[in-house]
């Protein structure tokens, strides 16, 4: 007998047991005579279901799997496989980052980007410095910018400054990427530092001119594309690397090799100075609203005489986590989870010691025993996760700190990835996904009302280890890995849905 159910039977048993569960509710008479018993649509559907090890073994999928499923309520474990294996938790890492944001620096939490000076403002005249302060705000764009620069002459009247521009980007460590091993021109693994600006990407664009090209990088939001110097690109007759970076100083340096080009293109690549970046852009649009400042200067710390001139908030913290844990932004968890580390311990002097720090948050608040997280977006190779640990923290966030809301809903598909409408078993998940590597965590909803945490770890670290830096951004047999992983997790999720409701 084949243990393969088709998500047909798996709808149509669920809704079986509502049916039968609501004749029950409305029958308030014993029958007349004895009937003879016959199994429920919801009890047979369980008998079919094969162990996890078997769907593990039937979805060829190579190295290592961690897995395991709990009841909420009661904290009973209900089912698992090798739950203590620690292995890569790539971005359900930054589930951990949100908990640990919500519960020291609260949910109503803004990041300030600041305009200071250093003397009054006379006349519109400032005799003095203008400061730049970044206060670790990812989300801050070219447009934000902007409105700060137009609000300097409209709001505070300045029209001149006869002292330095200083810009202040300390608030965090200054990073030139999160992950050393990643390849260089990937968007998602950008610097850091405690001044950023449209998540540390500059827009390269290429147009083919004659037997040249017309190369633009420019800083664009929604509504400005402001061009400029603090990365610059060279195009090189060559077929390989297509990109190399070198540090030019006071800008990144980049080439492209020419062959790759075709007619057009673009792309987002990695700012990794960040600060003097966001200087630029400040520099072009003060600019544009008639205010000219001189070169900027980075001090290491804030002149004591500094007086705030205006403010730029962010969005609340909740609605920055609800779009981290939804488009999965690499910066936005690092500088979330290195800002927590500052209002808890008063410093974070790298971001290793940041997620150290967290670790140490997460096993006293969280009471998970062995997690070993480099960073806090999950990006870093030598990061590790057990599928236990992380249940134990879904079920603790649960209930003192209420991570559940912020996580994506998570549809459930078809074996041909078509997302199934309207399914009775609702799930809210953080994906994570490498090369070679690939988690899912976070909470299930079943129809009878009963509420899950689960997590599950897969990777294949010797196929992972073996790849060249430029291979990373997207090897041979990398989407294979993932579609199987998420095969294996749609059954598990099916799975639990069947056996674990009513």
């Amino acid at each position: 007998m084949t243990r393969d159910i088709s998500r047909r039977a798996l709808l149509g048993g669920l809704a079986a047991v509502a049916v039968a569960q609501t004749a029950a509710a409305q029958s308030a008479l014993a029958p007349l005579a004895s009937v003879r018993p016959t199994a429920r649509a919801a009890d047979l559907l369980k008998t079919y279901q094969a162990p996890i090890s078997e769907l593990i073994a039937q979805s060829g999928i190579p190295g290592l799997v961690s897995v395991q499923v709990a009841d909420v309520k009661t904290g009973l474990v209900l089912e698992s496989h090798n739950p203590l294996r620690a292995l890569p938790p790539a971005s359900v890492a930054k589930a951990l980052t949100a908990c640990y944001a919500l519960d020291v620096l609260g949910p109503g939490y803004h990041f300030e980007t600041r305009v200071l000076g250093t003397a009054p403002i006379v006349n519109g005249r400032l005799d003095g410095d203008l400061i730049l302060a970044g206060g670790g705000d990812p989300t801050l764009d070219t447009d934000a910018i902007a409105g700060m620069a137009k609000r300097l002459r409209e709001e505070a009247g300045l029209t001149e400054v006869t002292g330095r521009f200083l810009v202040w980007d300390r608030a965090l460590p200054l990073l030139d990427g999160i992950d050393s091993e990643q390849p260089y021109q990937v968007g998602y693994n950008p610097g850091i530092s405690g001044l950023n600006l449209n998540f540390n990407r500059v827009h390269f664009e290429w147009q083919r001119n004659g037997n040249g090209y017309a190369v633009s990088m420019d800083a664009r939001s929604a509504t400005l594309r402001p061009e400029v110097r603090a990365a610059r690109m060279t195009i090189e007759a060559r077929g390989y690397p297509i990109y190399t970076y070198a540090d030019g100083g006071t800008f990144d340096k980049w080439t492209v090799a020419r062959e790759a080009l075709g007619r057009n293109g673009a792309r987002w690549l990695p700012v990794r100075k960040p600060g003097r970046y966001a200087a630029e852009v400040f520099q072009i649009l003060a600019r544009s609203n008639g205010i000219v400042l001189k070169a900027p200067e980075f001090p290491e710390a804030l002149p004591a005489s500094a007086t705030p001139i205006l403010t730029h908030e962010s969005a609340p913290l909740r609605i920055i986590l609800r779009d981290m844990l939804k488009f999965s932004t690499n910066i936005t968890a690092e500088c979330v989870g290195m800002t927590t580390t500052v209002a808890r311990l008063g410093q974070a002097r790298s971001l290793k010691e940041s997620a150290e720090a967290m670790n140490a948050w997460a096993k006293d608040k969280l009471e998970m025993s062995s997690v070993a997280l480099e960073d806090h977006s999950g990006l870093g190779d030598d990061s590790r996760l057990s599928a236990r640990d992380m249940v134990k923290a879904l079920i603790a966030a649960r209930a003192s700190i209420g991570v559940k809301p912020l996580l994506r809903a998570h549809p459930l598909r078809t074996e041909d990835r078509t997302v199934i409408e309207d399914h009775p078993v609702k799930v809210h998940a953080k994906t994570g996904t490498l090369n070679f590597v690939s988690g899912l965590g976070g909470f299930i909803d079943l129809p009878d009302g009963t509420e899950l945490a689960f997590a599950y770890f897969s990777a294949d670290l010797q196929r992972r280890d073996a790849l060249s830096r430029e291979e990373r951004e997207s090897p041979p047999g990398g989407k294979t890995y993932n579609a199987q992983a998420r095969k294996l997790q749609q059954r598990l999720l099916d799975r639990w849905g069947i056996l674990y409701n009513g």
